[in-house]
C-alpha cells in the first residue's frame, strides 16, 4: 500500500461537524505505512480538548478498516490558538445547519465582473422554484473584505439588525439574503487589514450570522489566491466553486492559476463562467468579440469541468448595477440575463 492509498482512506473521514476531510482540511503531516503499520501524524488548531480524541478515534478506525493495515498509530499534535475574543477558536457551525449547498464564486484577477455575476446568480436561483415546487432559498457573503461591492449592486443601504449577542440577521433584497463589510463600516472607511483579522471577519459571517434555512449560499470572494480564499476553503464546508474569467489571454491564464489552489484544497470545481463574452447587435444580431474568443471554454477544458455558458457584455447590466437593480430582476429577457439564468439551472442540475 502506497503513502497515497493511506491518503484517500483519510479523505474519507470528515473533520467533526463538517462536510470536509481531514485531508482536504491540510491536518495531514505524515502518512506512510511500515512493516504493514500506518503511521500518521495530524496537526490541528483548537481550543476543544475533546476534538483530538474523536479524530484520532475516527482515523484509526477508518484505517484498520483496509485489510492491508494490522496496526494504526495516529498521532495528533494541537496547536492552541491564542483567544482574544472570550470566544472559543474555532466557531460553531449551528447557523449552517440549515444550509444545503455553499457555492464559492472566484476569479483570478479583478475586472473581470465576478461580484456582478455572483449577485445576479443569486438573484435568478431566487427566481427559480426549488425540488418541493418553492422558490430557492438564497443568501449571498461578500467575502470581497477590501472591496465589498455587494450593497451596491443589490441596492442595499441598511444595517444588519443584532438579534442576539455577537449575532446579525442578514439583510434582505430581491428574494435574497445578504451579508457584506460595506454594511458593517462607513462608505468612505478602507479596510485595511492582516490576514488574521481576514480570517476572524470570514468565521463571523459564516458563524454569526442566522442564515436560517437555505437552498444556496453564494460566496463572492476576492480575486486572487490570497488569505480570504484559502480562509474559506478551511472555515466553510464547501461544496464547490465557480471560476469566473473574460476571454483574453491574461484573465484566462490567472483564472487557471487561481483555480488549482482550488484543487489543491480539495474544493470541487464546478464549472467556469465566461463574462464580458461578447457585444451584440442589436440590430443585426452580429456578435463583436471585443476581449477574444473562447477563453472561458479552453479553460474549462484545461481545469477538466464544465463549461458553464457565455454572458454578453450589454450597458442595462452596468446600469443595473449602478442602480442596485440586478438586470435578471429588472429585464429577464435581456440577452445577459437569460444567459445568467441558463447558468443557474446548470448549477441546479449539479446535484440532480
Amino acid at each position: 500500500m502506497s503513502n497515497e492509498a493511506i491518503l484517500n482512506i483519510l479523505k474519507n473521514v470528515k473533520y467533526p461537524g463538517f462536510s470536509r476531510d481531514l485531508v482536504s482540511f491540510g491536518l495531514v503531516q505524515e502518512a506512510k505505512l511500515e512493516d504493514s503499520t500506518a503511521k500518521v501524524v495530524l496537526e490541528l488548531s483548537t481550543s476543544d480538548l475533546t476534538l483530538p480524541k474523536s479524530i484520532k478515534e475516527s482515523a484509526e478506525k477508518a484505517l484498520l478498516a483496509s485489510s492491508e493495515i494490522d496496526r494504526a498509530e495516529v498521532t495528533v499534535r494541537v496547536k492552541k490558538q491564542p483567544d482574544t475574543s472570550g470566544n472559543d477558536s474555532k466557531p460553531k457551525s449551528e447557523n449552517l445547519v440549515g444550509i444545503k449547498r455553499i457555492i464559492a464564486v472566484a476569479s483570478g484577477k479583478g475586472g473581470v465582473g465576478k461580484s456582478t455575476l455572483s449577485v445576479n446568480l443569486a438573484c435568478s436561483l431566487a427566481r427559480m422554484n426549488s425540488h418541493n415546487g418553492q422558490p430557492n432559498k438564497v443568501g449571498l457573503m461578500d467575502c470581497d473584505l477590501y472591496g465589498p461591492s455587494v450593497p451596491l449592486l443589490m441596492g442595499i443601504s441598511e444595517k444588519p439588525e443584532i438579534v442576539a449577542e455577537n449575532t446579525l440577521a442578514p439583510v434582505e433584497s430581491y428574494g435574497v439574503k445578504s451579508i457584506s463589510m460595506g454594511l458593517l463600516i462607513d462608505e468612505e472607511s478602507p479596510v485595511v487589514w492582516r490576514g488574521p483579522m481576514i480570517m476572524k471577519t470570514i468565521q463571523q459571517f459564516a458563524h454569526n450570522v442566522v442564515w436560517g434555512e437555505l437552498d444556496y449560499l453564494l460566496i463572492d470572494l476576492p480575486p486572487g489566491t490570497g488569505d480570504a480564499q484559502l480562509s474559506l476553503a478551511q472555515i466553510l464546508p464547501l461544496d464547490g466553486v465557480l471560476i469566473v474569467t473574460t476571454p483574453q489571454k491574461a484573465a484566462v491564464d490567472v483564472a487557471r492559476r487561481g483555480a488549482r489552489m482550488f484543487e489543491k484544497v480539495n474544493v470541487p470545481i464546478l464549472g467556469v463562467v465566461e463574462n464580458m463574452s461578447f457585444l451584440k447587435d442589436e440590430q443585426t444580431g452580429e456578435r463583436n468579440y471585443l476581449f477574444g474568443q473562447g477563453g472561458g471554454a479552453s479553460t474549462a477544458h484545461a481545469l477538466k469541468c464544465p463549461f458553464m455558458g457565455e454572458i454578453p457584455l450589454h450597458e442595462e447590466v452596468r446600469l443595473g448595477g449602478d442602480h442596485g437593480t440586478p438586470v435578471v430582476v429588472t429585464n429577464p429577457k435581456n440577452c445577459s440575463s437569460m444567459e445568467i439564468s441558463r447558468v443557474a439551472e446548470k448549477v441546479t442540475r449539479l446535484w440532480m
